[in-house]
């Protein structure tokens, strides 16, 4: 009797067991991470991200999923995407860069927290009330664009003090980006006596017509906006800007690790790292309302030496003495 008895409760905990342990694997929370590019282009900031989800206590895959959604620099593809995520009811939807995915976020739900970074002014775009109290279901990372483009000009000035005319590529697909790209390079230009001629570019082959025809005006230098279609096309344009001889700046420092000239923007992997932060916060309870917009105060310069010499470019040792690396 003791012995079938035995039994009997030994049978009901392999049942009751992974019953359980499902029941803690459903309870596991889910953020929903919304980005533009595709994975083999945000290794760093995936790892950026990872870091601090763990500084606030959350491990991926030990207790919080993460459901990953990649653009591919397809901007139509955002609003499907988000609207996959809010259907699957995540706890909260991450968006890893671009004006164009935050505001697809904000405009599919008023409910789920977003946590987003932006590099243009989230209060004039909609996103929050203001930088201190967001007010409402999001919050993020800001760094102000228009500062680093002026900053960007003024680098591309010390390499070549006699510049006269400047060209940049925009993507005309990702308008809120282009329109504020264009805006603070003509507005930067105008206070240095910089000519701008803007070309932009949606596909592969819009890119080589832009090359040959800045080739062909012999522009001084050009800049390459902060955009995941440009970003996932930086082969092509770092092959490009040497074929062409043009010196680039970008604002990504993987691009200048691939080759181009000079990089010049916030250190990816912090901003990343402070997505991680806020989620693994708003997890816990914080609200977004709650959690102010955080101003990206690291910025790094990337100077690839070997690049300069090709493009037969002295880069001074001012400019030299103050770059975060120098690729030999």
């Amino acid at each position: 009797m003791r012995r079938r008895t035995f039994m009997s409760l030994l049978g009901g905990a392999s049942v009751a067991w992974p019953l359980a342990a499902r029941a803690q694997q459903a309870a596991m929370p889910t953020i929903g991470h919304l980005n533009p590019t595709s994975p083999e282009m945000d290794s760093d900031r995936l790892r950026g991200f990872r870091q601090g989800l763990k500084e606030t206590g959350f491990v991926e895959g030990e207790n919080v999923a993460v459901a990953y959604r990649w653009a591919d620099g397809q901007y139509d593809r955002l609003p499907a995407l988000v609207e996959d995520l809010v259907h699957r009811k995540v706890a909260l939807i991450v968006v890893a860069g671009t004006t164009a995915a935050a505001l697809a976020a904000k405009a599919a739900t008023a409910m789920i927290p977003i946590v987003f970074i932006a590099a243009e002014d989230p209060v004039k775009l909609g996103l929050v009330a203001s930088l201190a109290r967001p007010g409402g279901n999001a919050t993020g990372v800001n760094f102000f664009s228009a500062e680093l483009v002026g900053k960007r000009l003024e680098l591309m000035r010390e390499l070549i003090p006699g510049a006269a005319r400047v060209a940049v590529l925009v993507n005309p697909a990702n308008a809120s980006s282009a329109q504020a790209t264009v805006r603070d390079v003509e507005a930067a230009a105008r206070d240095i006596g910089l000519q701008v001629r803007v070309f932009g570019t949606s596909t592969s082959r819009e890119i080589d017509e832009a090359f040959e025809t800045l080739a062909r005006e012999r522009h001084d230098f050009l800049i390459v906006s902060p955009d995941p279609f440009l970003s996932n096309r930086r082969v092509q344009i770092v092959v490009l800007t040497a074929r062409h001889a043009i010196p680039a700046i970008f604002t990504r420092r993987d691009i200048a690790e691939a080759g181009g000239l000079i990089s010049y923007g916030a250190n990816n992997m912090d901003a990343h790292r402070q997505l991680g932060v806020y989620a693994g916060r708003i997890l816990k309870g914080a609200k977004p309302a709650d959690l102010p917009v955080v101003q990206s105060t690291r910025f790094e310069l990337v100077i690839n030496a070997q690049t300069a010499r090709t493009l037969g470019l002295t880069v001074p040792p001012t400019l030299i003495a103050r770059a975060d690396e120098v690729i030999e």
